[in-house]
């Protein structure tokens, strides 16, 4: 049995797990993600790779931000970064073993096509539906990156001209009505400007220092006005951004990933599922779209494939 390693770097934890010839997980690791920067960040991962009971194969990164070649460009919430970093030559020479990376969206979308929801599909969209709102592409039944790493950013599509702006500094984009970071936004410039709502109170209620999926559940089972009338925005634009790309993909299954996705389950699904027909061009009564299923595995799954694939390439 051929174990790799899949690793998953985010803005605040950094997991990584062996995983075998099945996509199955062996064990796994966590560390908070160092905030110092890359040499940081690469020290870290180093020792988390090193503590495993079994030496990997090869080793696959998911980050996020944009990736070509290896190198990461500009990735969102890491800290201290500069704009371009070779992660893929320099942790090669620390590990000694072939280590190939890949933007964190697109990762979990290669997870979910080979083990999860994604399985038999050739022409697939991934969704991640979080602080921000990435995306991940498989077409004619191969990840697809585009001409230089950044394919899939599903999330700054633009769904309305001049629109709310986002994190990116452009308006109008999804992950400007999506994001839970833009929806915490809008939440407290609402309540700056008089609105009242239950979803302050639950997230002090509940210990919480920011609105989980978890607080915005609670605050839709109780009819709160403006977390509804925000919830009901943020599938708009997820399911005119779907519709879009549909258009512009003919594409056959659409996965809905991340803490909402996993909160909501296919009741989520279904909804955007049903928003996004009447942008879809030619009628799709077939129209997929499904939860992710491996939840937060499905980014060390997907980094491990792209260290079996650097496998196969040496």
């Amino acid at each position: 049995m051929a174990l790799v390693a899949g690793i998953d770097i985010g803005g605040t934890n950094m997991t990584a797990a062996l995983v075998d010839d099945g996509h199955q997980l062996v064990e796994r690791v966590k560390h908070k993600t160092p905030t110092e920067g890359p040499d940081a960040v690469m020290k870290a991962v180093a020792e988390m790779v090193k503590g495993l009971e079994q030496s990997p194969l090869a080793v696959g990164l998911g980050i996020p931000g944009p990736v070509n070649d290896g190198v990461v460009t500009n990735p969102p919430n890491l800290q201290n970064w500069p704009s371009h970093v070779d992660l893929g030559e320099q942790m090669s020479k620390m590990l000694a073993v072939p280590v190939a990376v890949g933007n964190d969206a697109n990762v979990g979308a290669l997870g979910e096509w080979v083990a999860g929801a994604g399985q038999g599909s050739r022409f697939l969209l991934g969704v991640w539906m979080g602080t921000g709102v990435g995306g991940g592409l498989v077409l004619e039944g191969r990840p697809y990156t585009g001409a230089s790493g950044g394919a899939g950013e599903f999330g700054h599509m633009v769904v309305q001209m001049n629109g709310a702006r986002c994190g990116c500094g452009r308006r109008g984009c999804i992950e400007a009505y999506a994001g839970r970071a833009s929806m915490e936004r809008s939440v407290d410039l609402a309540v700056a400007a008089g609105r009242r709502t239950t979803l302050l109170e639950i997230r002090e209620e509940r210990g919480k220092d920011r609105l989980t999926s978890s607080v915005w559940e609670k605050a839709l089972e109780d009819g709160d006005e403006l977390a509804t009338e925000l919830f009901d925005e943020a599938i708009a634009a997820i399911s005119v951004g779907i519709g879009a790309a549909i258009n512009l993909l003919d594409l056959d299954r659409v996965i809905l990933g991340g803490g909402v996705a996993e909160k909501f389950g296919q009741d989520l699904a279904d909804r955007v599922a049903d928003a996004a027909r009447p942008w879809v061009l030619l009628p799709r009564g077939d129209l997929d779209v499904v939860v992710a299923e491996l939840g937060d595995d499905s980014g060390i799954v997907g980094a491990a494939a792209l260290a079996r694939a650097a496998l196969l390439l040496q």
